[in-house]
């Protein structure tokens, strides 16, 4: 793991970088993502009114690297709050570099330091990479995802 990465909150001056990753990450999971929609997330990310926020990494030249969307959750069965990690991205030409390591770690303190009980994620069951790391930082839960699409 590199010492020589810094994860950090993103900035407003990180759109470009930011941009870049968050594209990768869109065209990892063969999401199709518009500017406008990609526009509306770097919004929120800067809008202390709402919940989603993101840590950057960036490398020793300041090249972001990787980044975290996460957002607090409300646990009512312990009542508690958790904190959901929606997107984890690093750059492929970083994976090995401690950006992933590093960006989940600053997450567990931050989890930590704001007295939330959890971090939570989900990932797809074939992306055996990441599945590798996150057995190595986290539990793997029994719980079994699904989406229903709103409407009467």
């Amino acid at each position: 793991m590199s010492t020589e990465i810094k994860v950090r909150p993103a900035a407003p001056e990180d759109f470009a970088g930011w941009r870049a990753l968050y594209r990768g990450y869109a065209d990892f999971y063969r999401v199709e993502q518009t500017e406008e929609a990609a526009g509306t997330v770097w919004a929120w990310i800067h809008d202390p009114a709402h919940e989603v926020n993101a840590l950057v990494a960036e490398d020793a030249a300041g090249r972001l690297v990787g980044l975290a969307h996460y957002r607090p959750f409300a646990r009512p069965l312990s009542a508690t709050t958790g904190c959901f990690l929606d997107d984890l991205f690093v750059a492929p030409d970083s994976r090995g570099s401690g950006a992933a390591d590093a960006l989940l770690a600053a997450l567990r303190v931050l989890a930590a330091e704001r007295g939330w009980s959890v971090v939570r994620w989900i990932t797809a069951d074939d992306n055996h990479r990441a599945r590798a790391k996150y057995d190595q930082v986290a539990t793997r839960t029994m719980w079994v995802t699904y989406d229903m699409t709103p409407g009467s």
